[in-house]
């Protein structure tokens, strides 16, 4: 039985690959992905590495996606694996009629169709027909051995050598156009050939399957580079080309990590040479600017790849459309860096004038998304003009606006405020007041938004509301000693912990802390905790409600134990089905609810 693609596809991201290796072997973190020791060979050091959609053990070599694990591990057919995990994703196979199996039929023979266009191209490169085209990619410093890497191709004259070729292996006309390799005449009838004196470059996915062409002109001609149109199999807002190079760096332990950045460039021969000078992470779009869906591609495999643009205004503007592009998506685990070349300079022409080392020097130079956002919006604003000023406020205000996750958008629009009076009123901060000292280096001041800043200011909160309410310890205490903390939270906790605080005002307990040790600790707290004293938290909330918010922040760090706190919370219940068990129940539910789906960001914004 075949499946539809996009069925494969919706299950294989709905099913984190790591949690069906973790049935059979035990995981443990390394970084941001997993390793264990490998299940297909024996060994006592983990070789075998689980990253985001795929697995690849170092020692045996083993390789492939959860589907692939399942087939392997278990000995299962291909459809006996994708109904075990469509049970697991609980996804419903959808039943093929006729048409279905016609159209995946149909899109199986568009695959063959292209990688036999893709031979054919590539036999003719090596043909006198295609000296000019070949003489063309050698004077632009294009190895021999790239031209297989990259498959690359000559198209010929255009006059039918394609179509007679792909005839000649049983595929009818129809098929052909289909696949995007045709021109149109009208609605119902096909032309020539799309390619004619160009240079090929086929487009692959993730596979490695040949999907679409692009070619590039070769004497007069206009357009200089044409694209396969869409196809079944091709949609240029949702692939890149060189996205079949990057499953290789997981495999490139050897080379300095650097030359394993992703990095989005403008075009193939950007790809090309940089691939050449070692960095086989390159990637570009389409003819179009970075959409969401490639975005969510890059994603995949890497929480922070590096777009790469030309210094001048163009570069300035096509950056800016990528990170306005991306706010919506953003996520604290997800994010963009720039990378700004000289002005004038491309990938391209940087390796061929100054070398692949010196590309390498200037990647650690990346912006941040935030840095390059601010860097871009305010570089044309006239510091003198109130109306530019106010305008550029406005502006920064708005671009935070856009992040969906209110957290991060939270931190955003407040180091967008903190770059423009830095920039416009040096000696005052953003609320208006002057600070003695303006001697502060901003870029220090500036922390990196991500997983480890929000996670900070969530302990601060729990620390916190322990703070004004000492006496919620008591049915918190087995999950708050359960928790992963910061070096210097630990000391802290454990004072929280072992001082009977119940019945001290909140200035005592200040004033006992400050004296061992923790004012540095006790001001951080006060600083991320927006709510300043027990009598404002008393009017806004009821015991109750404080408690629930502590469990809100406590799931968003450990969800795992209070999923453990939620079934202590029942059977206590159960045992004693008083109202006090049924509100500490029923707070534990309502915050792994929260926890599990990200919703009640209001609440979390009151005390953020």
């Amino acid at each position: 039985m075949a499946f539809d693609q996009r069925f494969l596809e919706e299950l294989r991201q709905r099913i984190p690959i790591h949690t069906v290796i973790g049935r059979k072997v035990k995981l443990t973190r390394s970084g941001r992905f997993w390793k264990a020791c490998c299940p297909f060979h024996g060994e006592k050091t983990p070789s075998f590495y689980i990253y985001e959609d795929h697995f690849h053990c170092y020692g045996c070599g083993v390789h492939g996606d959860v589907i692939s694990f399942v087939m392997q591990s278990e000995g299962r057919t291909f459809g006996e694996a994708i109904k075990e995990l469509a049970a697991l994703a609980g996804l419903d196979i959808p039943e093929q009629t006729y048409q279905d199996r016609q159209r995946i039929e149909k899109q199986h023979s568009l695959y063959d169709v292209m990688l036999a266009a893709q031979d054919y191209y590539r036999l003719a490169l090596d043909t006198p027909l295609a000296k000019t085209g070949k003489q063309y990619l050698l004077e632009r410093g294009i190895l021999k051995e790239t031209f297989e890497t990259f498959k690359l191709g000559w198209s010929g004259d255009g006059r039918g050598g394609l179509i007679h070729f792909l005839k000649e292996k049983g595929y009818d006309l129809e098929l052909i156009g289909e696949a995007g390799l045709l021109r149109k005449k009208s609605d119902t009838e096909w032309g020539g050939e799309l390619f004619f004196n160009r240079v090929i470059y086929p487009i692959h996915d993730r596979k490695g399957r040949p999907i679409a062409f692009g070619g590039r002109i070769i004497g007069d001609g206009q357009p200089k580079y044409l694209n396969s149109p869409e196809t079944p199999l091709f949609s240029k807002r949702r692939t890149l080309f060189g996205l079949n190079h990057l499953s290789s760096l997981f495999v490139r332990k050897e080379v300095d990590p650097l030359y394993n950045t992703v990095l989005v460039v403008e075009g193939y021969m950007d790809v090309i040479a940089l691939y050449q000078a070692g960095f086989h992470g390159a990637v570009a779009p389409l003819g179009t600017a970075l959409t969401k869906d490639q975005m969510g591609l890059l994603w995949r495999v890497t929480p922070e790849p590096v777009l790469c643009f030309d210094g001048d205004r163009a570069g300035h503007k096509a950056m800016l459309h990528a990170a306005e592009e991306s706010l919506p998506i953003l996520t604290s685990e997800h994010t963009l860096n720039f990378l700004t070349l000289p002005e004038g300079e491309d990938p391209d022409s940087f390796v061929k004038n100054q070398g692949g080392e010196a590309f390498l020097k200037l990647i650690p130079k990346k912006q941040s998304l935030c840095d390059a956002i601010y860097g871009i919006v305010s570089a044309y604003v006239d510091i003198k003009s109130p109306e530019q000023r106010a305008a550029l406020k406005t502006r920064l205000i708005s671009i935070a606006q856009h992040i969906d996750d209110k957290i991060l958008s939270k931190e955003y629009r407040r180091i967008l405020l903190d770059r423009f009076y830095q920039q416009f009123y040096p000696k005052a901060d953003r609320y208006g007041t002057f600070a003695k000292k303006t001697d502060v280096n901003l870029s220090n001041r500036i922390q990196k938004i991500d997983k480890e800043q929000i996670d900070y200011k969530r302990i601060c909160i729990l620390f916190a509301i322990l703070l004004h309410y000492p006496e919620l310890l008591f049915s918190v205490e087995s999950a708050f000693c359960q928790l992963y903390l910061p070096t210097k939270f630990i000391k802290l906790r454990e004072f929280f912990v072992g001082i009977p605080f119940e019945g001290t005002t909140l200035d005592d307990r200040i004033n006992f802390l400050e004296k061992e040790g923790f004012s540095d600790l006790i001001n951080a707290i006060n600083d991320e905790f927006s709510i300043s004293s027990s009598d404002q938290l008393s009017q806004k909330f009821d015991l109750h409600l404080i408690e629930k918010q502590w469990w809100h922040f406590y799931g968003l760090l450990n969800i795992q134990e209070l999923e453990n706190q939620v079934e202590l919370a029942r059977k206590a219940w159960v045992e004693s089905p008083d109202e006090q068990h049924q509100n500490i129940f029923v707070a534990r539910v309502k915050a792994l609810e929260i926890a599990r789906t990200g919703s009640n960001n209001e609440q979390e914004d009151d005390f953020l």
